[in-house]
């Protein structure tokens, strides 16, 4: 820097041209002695500078030299902005280019206001004059004369001046947040977390101006709508039949649901497959966690051309779309949501049935139909019926034309957010109260039993368990019966498994009919309205009093009973006990080591009576 009281001609640099300016440090005004923060008696001081008739251009800032230093080997031009952006090179990242050590925005704080954030830096005295710093002495140095700049449009003159002195590899986003900070990462002030000053004097002396470590400001992350949280794909079509105009259609309406839906980590999110020949993932699930980001990802989405597989596009969302790795929940219901022009060009019955069975809700959009001398067109028939979660007309939507395909976004988003109405979402592995009616009479034996148990927790095993999706209760009788856990006691399929284990062998006598009774008051009295109800007795002999009427009695409060005999069971109370048909709810082994073989095939059958009930 200048010497104190001495003129010296500096060239500098801007908008490529050498200027010529006149620096000057003139004699203090006011001195204040401030004692070293060591046991140095040696003072500093602040040395303000003198009134000036000429008009001033924006001040800079730079330390003085407060020890013998080396003379800087490079330019003083340079000197001059590392002075005033930087200071001394004296932090962890001597190199003014390296990247900085923060992703995101950086607030800055200009070079010009020095701010008191931490336990040191500069303040005020009583008088209002600037107080010297305990650790460091400060000196303003004029710039002289008109410095050339840039003309960028829309820079403040402060800014355009600061352009001048050269580019950085810093982005200057607003310079009102520059910030006083320390090269000790962990006492950088202004910082959260950061250390308290302590007695060490070393953390008096890497104190600069810098730009390299900023606050580091995080956008922070919509939460969306808790009342419509689900996991939603659209399946477009980009097929060559809608043409470019009309895909653009598809994409505003798109961007229309993605403005109206409040997207989010706690509400919905959206993910988009794009259909033509094949189908690709254009964005999943966690790509996207706001409307904002959301829309400009829509908007620039590219039509890809082909047919309209629709079925090849439902095989992928079931198949890589709603896995976890594609940000799936797992908690909020699966929706698929096709928009085809026209009709799909391949099947999509066999497709659609395997995505409604995994608990994916399905809507179809067709967009100008197919009329009836179109028809014999179509691969299939019913297309829409053969595909949606429900045939009441719920889930389907027919829009006469691309351009009234807007008026449908405002009753879609109502459907797709009306949870309780998804009944997709409902699937015979997470929706079901299983209670078992275990044997423990004296003819099972202790190791016989415990054989028995490890089928029932195999059994259990095969569902979602939770309060909200499959639960399990179990019942063990002999003459007598007892309630060993209920529908509500435990939620997942860990406590199941533990629950099921620590059944202690009861012994006695047979009493089936009486525990099929029990059972109906004291485990399915608690079941809850919206679930199956199945029961799976258990049983190695005859029951020593009626089973008919308890069984009738079971199947006329809606429990779908199936009967599991071993050894000595009896055929005919098996078909009494069993739910018709008799030969999908009855099963005998003559070996309890056997008992695992009907694990799959007793799930097999759940599942199949479920998925065969009517979709309307």
């Amino acid at each position: 820097l200048c010497k104190k009281g001495q003129y010296e001609s500096v060239p500098f640099l801007g908008n490529g041209v050498f200027y010529t300016g006149k620096l000057k440090t003139t004699s203090p005004t006011s001195t204040v002695t401030t004692p070293e923060p060591t046991s140095s008696t040696t003072t500093r001081q602040v040395v303000r500078e003198a009134t000036t008739t000429k008009r001033l251009e924006p001040r800079t800032i730079a330390p003085r030299r407060t020890s013998e230093q080396p003379a800087p080997t490079q330019p003083f031009m340079f000197e001059l902005r590392d002075a005033a952006f930087r200071g001394p090179a004296m932090s962890e990242f001597p190199n003014r280019d390296y990247p900085p050590p923060h992703a995101g925005v950086h607030r800055q704080k200009p070079a010009i206001a020095v701010q008191r954030m931490g336990s040191l830096g500069a303040s005020l005295a009583a008088n209002g004059e600037l107080a010297a710093d305990p650790a460091y002495t400060w000196m303003d140095v004029e710039t002289y004369d008109t410095p050339g700049y840039s003309s960028k449009p829309g820079l403040s003159d402060y800014e355009k001046w600061i352009v001048s002195l050269g580019e950085s590899n810093h982005r200057i986003q607003d310079p009102e947040f520059w910030k006083f900070e320390s090269s000790d990462p962990g006492q950088r002030l202004g910082l959260r977390g950061s250390r308290p000053w302590g007695p060490n004097s070393d953390s008096f002396k890497t104190q600069s101006f810098g730009i390299k470590d900023q606050d580091f400001i995080e956008e922070p992350i919509s939460r969306g709508d808790p009342n419509c949280k689900i996991d939603l794909a659209f399946l477009v079509d980009g097929s060559w039949s809608i043409g470019r105009r009309r895909f653009g259609i598809q994409k505003k309406f798109l961007m229309n649901i993605a403005q109206v839906l409040d997207i989010g980590v706690a509400g919905p999110l959206i993910g988009i497959v794009q259909f033509g020949n094949n189908a690709s993932t254009e964005f999943n699930l966690r790509t996207y966690r706001n409307s904002q980001d959301l829309k400009i990802a829509i908007e620039k989405i590219p039509q890809r051309g082909g047919l309209s597989n629709v079925g090849r596009a439902l095989s992928h969302a079931l198949g890589t779309f709603f896995s976890s790795e594609q940000g799936n929940r797992g908690g909020a219901p699966n929706v698929v949501v096709i928009l085809v022009d026209g009709w799909p060009t391949d099947k999509v019955e066999e497709a659609a049935r395997l995505a409604r069975e995994s608990g994916i809700n399905i809507f179809f959009i067709t967009v100008e139909g197919a009329d009836q001398t179109e028809r014999q067109n179509m691969v299939e028939a019913d297309f829409v019926d053969k595909t949606v979660c429900r045939t009441n007309g719920y889930f389907s939507v027919s829009v006469p034309s691309w351009f009234k395909l807007y008026q449908a976004v405002g009753p879609l988003v109502k459907r797709v957010c009306d949870t309780e109405r998804l009944a997709c979402s409902k699937t015979c592995l997470n929706s079901a109260d299983i209670g078992f009616v275990v044997d423990g009479s004296s003819s099972v034996g202790t190791g016989n039993f415990h054989t028995i148990l490890q089928f029932v927790a195999n059994i259990s095993q095969a569902f979602e368990i939770s309060d909200t999706a499959t639960r399990v209760g179990a019942v063990q009788y002999t003459y007598e019966q007892r309630l060993e856990f209920g529908f509500d006691q435990h939620n997942t399929k860990e406590a199941i498994t533990t629950a099921i284990k620590n059944i202690r062998y009861w012994s006695g006598g047979t009493s089936t009919g009486e525990a099929i009774s029990y059972a109906l008051k004291h485990l399915f009295g608690k079941s809850k309205a919206n679930k199956r109800k199945l029961m799976i007795v258990i049983t190695d002999g005859r029951s020593y009093d009626d089973v008919r009427a308890p069984a009738l009695a079971a199947q006329r409060h809606g429990v779908i009973a199936y009967a599991v005999g071993i050894a000595w069971a009896a055929m005919d109370e098996l078909e009494y006990i069993a739910t018709d048909p008799d030969k999908d709810h009855s099963f005998f082994v003559d070996e309890f080591d056997n008992l695992y073989q009907f694990v799959h095939r007793i799930v097999h059958n759940i599942c199949q009576e479920f998925n065969s009930q009517p979709r309307n």
